[in-house]
């Protein structure tokens, strides 16, 4: 069968950054295109952990991929939605937004526990101010500390300590007992490695720093790295965890022309671009960037575009939230009008105390987790994200 040519996508290197580029691989090839994923070494991914906040601002995640793409070596870039600036060069477009994933964010934890269930002062993970905040709303006692990685890393990091002691008990009460017979266990030790999943095997090994009871990520990023099979999760209600903007969206960007026009025909879905617009219309009209606790999610409901917004101080103490019905026919202003209302009640005044906390705090939890939303994270959370 005659193809329609191919296109080169650039994409970063870590492991669901290339799940995620061979999603939109895939919908390109379904419509007969052939699809060249260039993997790149970002900026991003080299740096220490404690200088991603710094370039958070730049999408130092993001400009090293659409540079390949305006210098002509790829035709178009795989982005996560919530990793890109909300302003972008001149000659790039988004040239596609495919269908989205999943937008919440889930808490996991290694027995299942809600959010309620936890005990009083658990220790939760995450690197985000928004889920920081949103956690410190709901839960003043929790502890939340930082936590990096992808997200393979982060669940490692969970699991780790129980799964380890575990083992141990495991494997004295083979060493008491000539006979498992004997013991309080039905499987040997080799036995219960065996049945563990693969995650589970590889958390055995790793060294423990902090213990978690539980962790929040993204619930797109588990489903896309084929964890949300092996792990328990909780969904965290999208009313009062209000996502990132753009979260659970992947974005192709290209230059402005016939390849950006191409991508749009073939993979472009029209809710979940008119969804991700308005949440980033809000949030750069804001300008909360990547140093404030900022949710916003979008859903298409019939002649309305529902829009809830959450901007927090840093220990969740203080908030503007607001949800509104914003008319789709002029969505985009409809959207720039409701921030501006949103900062005239407050919001403003959050984020310029949060933009001051930035520059004068150095702390673990001192930026958000999404380079060009309101989240950016040390590593890869656009998968954990």
């Amino acid at each position: 069968m005659q193809t329609r040519g191919t296109l080169r996508l650039a994409t970063r290197g870590s492991t669901l950054a290339r799940r995620q580029a061979a999603l939109v691989a895939e919908g390109l090839e379904t419509r007969r295109y052939e699809v060249e994923l260039v993997r790149v070494e970002t900026t991003g991914d080299q740096l220490r952990d404690e200088l991603i906040h710094r370039l958070g601002k730049t999408g130092a995640f993001v400009r090293e991929l659409d540079e390949r793409v305006l210098a002509g070596e790829c035709d178009g870039a795989v982005h996560s939605m919530k990793d890109m600036p909300t302003d972008q060069p001149d000659e790039l477009v988004t040239a596609a937004v495919p269908e989205r994933g999943p937008a919440g964010d889930v808490l996991v934890t290694p027995d299942g526990a809600t959010l309620e269930e936890l005990p009083d002062g658990a220790v939760v993970g995450t690197s985000s101010l928004r889920r920081r905040a949103q956690l410190l709303a709901e839960r003043p006692d929790l502890e939340v500390r930082a936590l990096r990685g992808n997200v393979d890393t982060r669940v490692e990091k969970l699991l780790a300590p129980s799964l380890q002691a575990e083992h141990e008990r495991r494997l004295a009460a083979e060493a008491e007992h000539e006979s498992t017979a004997d013991t309080a266990y039905d499987r040997t030790v080799e036995e219960w490695f065996d049945g563990l999943a693969e995650v589970e095997r590889r958390a055995l090994g790793r060294e423990v720093e902090t213990r978690y009871d539980a962790i929040v990520l993204a619930e797109a990023g588990l489903v896309r790295s084929g964890l949300a099979r092996q792990i328990e999760c909780r969904r965290l209600s999208r009313r009062r965890f209000v996502p990132a903007p753009g979260q659970g969206a992947l974005a192709v960007t290209a230059v402005d022309g016939d390849d950006a026009r191409a991508i749009k025909e073939a993979i472009d879905h029209p809710r979940s671009r008119v969804e991700a617009t308005v949440e980033r219309t809000i949030l750069a009209e804001l300008g909360g960037g990547c140093i404030a606790p900022i949710g916003v999610h979008a859903i298409v409901q019939g002649e309305y575009v529902n829009a809830a917004v959450q901007v927090f101080d840093r220990d969740g103490e203080e908030s503007v939230i607001a949800n509104r019905d914003l008319p789709i026919e002029d969505y985009p202003a409809a959207a720039r009008e409701f921030a501006a209302e949103l900062a005239d009640r407050g919001a403003a005044e959050l984020i310029e105390a949060a933009r001051r906390d930035a520059e004068t705090d150095g702390s673990d939890v001192a930026r958000s987790e999404d380079g060009g939303g309101a989240d950016r994270s040390a590593g890869d959370d656009e998968e954990a994200s």
